[in-house]
This record gives structure tokens, C-alpha cells and sequence, in this order.
């Protein structure tokens, strides 16, 4: 009989695309899950991962057991769903996916609330964007996402998940001090034409809403700096290198050479929780969607 644990790196791997990926996920270290792996392969005799480059590629035989391990996971989740109904409490793990300024600005609170709540509940967080924190959900790689997407923008959600909508992120332009769009007390968007943008990179759900709204208002933006984190993107603001259109979530407090002016029409993003809609019943995503509601209705 094939070992669940070893199935269950071998469906990383192939979810994650790398044994790098499957690991963080899973909150192993590569060595780990290249371990499980080659003990599966003796086990089925069977070679599952080939060297491509730097990284490895699944064999078909591979592919094929991978999808038997999604099966089998989900039986399994099921079945885990019941007993912990059954007993009435939060147990097990939990790993909740999140993009970066909700596991800054929302999340420790969540997480240390749960701790304090559920002592038999192992809650894992995983930083990931919301395009991906989806995907991981529905494939059954993480039991929870917080994610985040526009109205212009619409994250799509996978088939066979559930949705608690949390609430609106306002979303401000960040400019340096003495620019001349600081004196406005409320910019028009019309008025962000032929500037320059420090953004975070394409892909990101973020820079497709500003490329999108740009393009509405008749310009391509020209994005200079292409920067992940937001803090590193006020930094560049302060050093009078670009404006940015930045959320409030998360956002700490800006340096002086900085100003914050509202938009308008007003952007803002919507915040909310997804999971799988089989596991609704499970007491640890009770728990944590209580705790994600309570603690998002203190910060705004």
C-alpha cells in the first residue's frame, strides 16, 4: 500500500511544478520532499521525477499517479471533515494562503487569535498572489485563501469554492512631496496621464488594474520601476522616482517626503476568503472565517 504522506509530496510536486514549491506549501524542506519522493518511486518501482535543467519534470507515470494522489487527498479530506465535525472541534492543519498586505495588515491577529482559540488547530500561512492562492485552494494545497481582486479586474474564482466577502480596500495615490499633483485635494484619474509609475510587476492582479485603468483613460502607463512590495515602492516615491497607486491595507505610516491624495473615481479593491465549499462544515474554517471577519470589521 502506497504511503499517503509520500502521494501527497508527489501531488505538490506536480500542483507547484517544482520540489522548491512543494515544500514551501507543504512546510518542508526540499531535501524532505526529494526524500518522499524517492521512497515512493522504490516503493512503485516506478520513476517519477526526471532532471530538466536545474529542476526535474514528472514522467507520465508520474502525472497519471499524481492525479490518482488529488483523488485519493480529497477522499480523504472528507473523511477528516466528518470526524472533526463529529468531535465538535478545530484540529488538524490549516494552511492559509494570502497575499502580501493582508498576511502584513490583517492576518497576524487572525493567526495569533486562533492560536490562542483553537490549541489543537496547526494554522500555516504561505504568501502567495491571489491568482495563485486560488489555484491552490481548488487543488486542494491549502484549505483557506484571503485574496483580493478589482471590479475592473476580476480575480476567477475556481469551480467547487465558497466565498466570504470581507470588504473594500481603498486604494490612494502616493506621490512625492511638492509634485504638482499634491496641491489637488482629490485627483481625477484624467489627471494621471503622462506620469511615471512605480508599480509591482506584470501577472500581478495589481498591475493589471493599473494598465487597465491607464488604457481607459487613453494613456499606456509608463511603468519605470516594477517592485513587489509595496514598502519598497514608497521608498521609491520618497526618493522622487514615480507615483504609485497604493492600498491601505497593510500600509504603515508614510515618511514625510510622501502624500497620500484620493482618486477619483475612488479605486479600491475588494478583499474576501475563499475555501472549498466541501469543507464548509469543517470547525477549523468556521474558526478561521469568524476570526478573518472580526478582526477586518476592528481595522476598518
Amino acid at each position: 500500500m502506497m504511503d499517503l504522506g509520500r502521494l501527497r509530496a508527489l501531488h505538490a510536486v506536480a500542483v507547484h511544478g517544482s520540489v522548491g514549491g512543494a515544500a514551501a506549501a507543504l512546510g518542508f524542506t526540499p531535501s524532505a520532499v526529494s526524500q518522499q519522493i524517492s521512497k515512493l518511486e522504490r516503493e512503485t518501482r516506478t520513476v517519477l521525477l526526471e532532471k530538466q535543467g536545474r529542476g526535474v519534470v514528472l514522467t507520465d507515470a508520474a502525472r497519471h499517479l499524481a492525479d490518482t494522489a488529488r483523488q485519493v487527498l480529497a477522499l480523504v479530506e472528507q473523511a477528516e471533515v466528518t470526524l472533526e465535525e463529529q468531535r465538535g472541534e478545530a484540529v488538524g492543519r490549516l494552511l492559509v494562503a494570502s497575499f502580501a498586505t493582508a498576511a502584513r495588515g490583517l492576518l497576524p491577529g487572525v493567526l495569533a487569535e486562533l492560536r490562542g482559540s483553537c490549541p489543537d488547530l496547526d494554522v500555516r500561512l504561505l504568501e502567495t498572489d491571489p491568482y495563485l492562492a486560488n489555484e491552490l485552494v481548488a487543488r486542494g494545497e491549502a484549505d483557506l485563501a484571503v485574496v483580493q481582486d478589482w471590479t475592473t479586474v476580476p480575480l476567477p474564482v475556481q469551480d467547487g469554492l465558497s466565498r466570504l466577502d470581507l470588504g473594500e480596500d481603498p486604494v490612494d495615490l502616493l506621490l512625492p512631496a511638492g509634485h504638482p499633483l499634491g496641491e489637488l485635494a482629490v485627483v481625477p484619474v484624467a489627471r494621471l496621464c503622462g506620469q511615471r509609475w512605480i508599480s509591482v510587476p506584470p501577472g500581478n492582479i495589481c498591475h493589471d488594474w493599473l494598465v487597465r485603468t491607464m488604457r481607459e483613460a487613453g494613456e499606456e502607463p509608463d511603468v519605470v520601476h516594477q517592485v513587489g512590495e509595496f514598502e519598497t515602492q514608497i521608498a521609491l516615491i520618497d526618493a522622487g522616482l514615480g507615483l504609485g497607486l497604493v492600498p491601505r491595507l497593510g500600509r504603515g505610516p508614510l515618511p514625510p517626503g510622501v502624500l497620500a491624495r484620493p482618486v477619483v473615481p475612488e479605486p479600491s479593491r475588494r478583499v474576501y476568503a475563499l475555501w472549498r465549499t466541501r469543507t464548509s462544515r469543517r470547525p477549523a474554517i468556521t474558526a478561521a472565517l469568524d476570526a478573518l471577519r472580526d478582526h477586518w470589521a476592528r481595522r476598518t
